[in-house]
């Protein structure tokens, strides 16, 4: 669109946005929205333009006006957990969503590939931990890899290591969202082959039992990790009425958000790891009230939990 055409449909508009003012917030809010829009058209086609320079002030006179008297709300942590993070889940479904079917299927690749090649898994998991475990299988304690450690040190090592690989998935995001796509799909096929080796020396129930006491919120929290990648990635690849500069700041945003909220995951899923697998001779009840309580909840709170208050919010 040429800059005349682009000043004659707005430019009374913006005139009447800067000569009078309102005080009614949703209007004020519908107002600074659309010149956000128009400022990032502006941007992007006209950028050493004096429109642009003109609507970059006008909107930030809108901002200070939004945000002047704004007082600051008590409880700014707990609003973070109980809307501001189900919102933008709530937002990033469908890029959650194609991170668990990228897993998924790099899962079972890794499950089918150890399956038909016994040396699959040496290749994925490497020779000392294959070897350790197989002696671990003889001595009758298969599950006491997760005992080689002090729980405290366990605990932090693991906490620390996870939260590296989740930041690491969504950072990988940058690369147009197929850096992402490859740590899902190598961290899927590790799995895959991991558990499949169980399966295949008869244990598949009971390292399934012990495995994912931990596994069920680690697991989890890698591939949200991986859709935060994927949001930021696609702000990239798709920016839609935004410049492309625009819409990677809100994606860098949006994303970083999602994988800060999953550090407290993390953080019990190290503890359940450091202080409560090593436990292989606990009871079948408690093993499956730990896993069926991590199942429930991420299920809840990334899948149930959003989509009420997308709608609270829609209907408010």
């Amino acid at each position: 669109m040429r800059e005349a055409v682009f000043l004659r449909q707005n430019a009374d508009k913006w005139r009447l946005y800067e000569t009078e003012p309102v005080k009614d917030p949703d209007e004020l809010a519908a107002r600074f929205i659309e010149l956000t829009d128009d400022l990032s058209f502006a941007r992007t086609f006209y950028p050493e333009s004096p429109t642009t320079q003109y609507l970059n002030e006008l909107t930030g006179k809108l901002h200070q006006a939004i945000y002047k008297n704004k007082k600051e709300r008590t409880g700014r942590f707990g609003q973070f957990w109980r809307r501001e993070l189900p919102l933008l889940v709530a937002r990033s479904h469908r890029q959650l969503a194609w991170a668990l079917i990228c897993f998924l299927i790099a899962t079972g690749i890794g499950a089918l590939s150890a399956a038909y090649d016994d040396t699959f898994v040496r290749v994925i998991l490497g020779d000392q931990y294959v070897n350790q475990t197989l002696r671990n299988i003889e001595r009758g304690d298969p599950m006491a890899v997760y005992k080689s450690a002090g729980e405290t040190s366990m605990f932090l090592f693991i906490t620390a290591n996870n939260i590296f690989v989740a930041l690491r998935t969504f950072a990988m995001g940058v690369l147009l969202s197929f850096g992402t796509a490859y740590a899902l799909f190598t961290n899927g096929l590790m799995l895959g082959a991991f558990q499949y080796f169980f399966v295949a020396k008869g244990l598949g129930i009971q390292s399934a039992l012990t495995i994912w006491i931990h596994g069920t919120l680690e697991i989890s929290a890698i591939v949200l990790a991986g859709g935060a990648g994927f949001v930021m990635g696609n702000s990239i690849l798709f920016p839609g009425t935004f410049s492309r500069t625009e819409s990677f700041r809100r994606g860098a945003r949006d994303g970083l958000k999602l994988a800060i909220g999953l550090v407290p995951i993390f953080v019990v899923a190290g503890f359940l790891e450091g202080f409560v697998t090593r436990h292989t001779e606990m009871p079948l009840g408690a093993s499956l009230l730990i896993i069926g309580g991590s199942f429930c909840f991420i299920f809840w709170y990334f899948i149930l939990y959003p989509i009420r208050v997308q709608r609270l919010a829609a209907s408010s």
